[in-house]
């Protein structure tokens, strides 16, 4: 069973890390971490993570997984980047997004007509692509099914991995990863953060969001 990472400049490492580290458990899951070479990709925080294989070598994927982050607004007009998901997305059992990862999923044209989850500062982007916006921390759609902001991932990749192996399988997988989460403050959405907050969120990344603006304006079709 090949599942595949899209890997990207200034990738959200958990956005991608977080459902890898889950699915590679599914019994017989081999992950692939794609991009154009396999030289070290930079992450938004600095690090850097190596494909396993690129576009030109990799294997038909039975799941197509593109997360979210930073770089997103480069991959709107890459034709390199859009062609490749295009081509797995035709034969894959399941065409999948994490966060803003959703974005890019809509810009190679294949939620035209899904529902989709985004994370929430993203979500309303999604009709650009003629994608219908769900404010849910997982979404199913017939093949499609996407994970909201970062965190969500995890969520995300404990219901593919039900999807495909089972229920008994994903309760496994979540008790050898101890995922058993209890934030110390109920801050992680915006109805529990409050309008303050998300005030001053919204400040903080209106140039994020500006940039993303300009670059689905630049871009053919949008």
């Amino acid at each position: 069973m090949n599942i595949g990472f899209l890997l990207f400049p200034r990738v959200t490492q958990l956005d991608l890390t977080g459902p890898a580290q889950i699915l590679s458990r599914v019994p017989g899951a081999q992950v692939h971490l794609v991009w154009k070479t396999r030289d070290p990709v930079p992450t938004d925080v600095g690090f850097t993570i190596n494909p396993t294989t690129t576009f030109a070598d990799c294997p038909p994927l039975d799941v197509l997984c593109v997360p979210g982050g930073f770089g997103i607004e480069d991959l709107f007009g890459d034709a390199d980047t859009l062609a490749f998901l295009r081509r797995q997305g035709e034969g894959a059992r399941y065409v999948a997004s994490v966060c803003n990862g959703s974005l890019v999923l809509g810009a190679a044209g294949l939620l035209d007509g899904y529902r989709s989850a985004c994370h929430w500062i993203w979500l309303p982007f999604l009709t650009r692509f003629g994608a219908v916006p769900v404010a849910q921390r997982i979404v199913r759609d017939r093949n499609r099914i996407s994970g909201g902001g970062v965190t969500a991932g995890i969520d995300f990749g404990l219901a593919l991995a039900a999807e495909l192996a089972g229920d008994d399988v994903a309760r496994m997988i979540q008790l050898a990863l101890e995922y058993d989460p209890q934030p110390p403050f109920d801050a992680g959405s915006p109805q529990g953060a409050g309008a303050e907050l998300v005030a001053r969120y919204r400040e903080m990344v209106a140039p994020r969001l500006a940039r993303v603006e300009a670059a689905l304006a630049q871009t053919a079709g949008l």
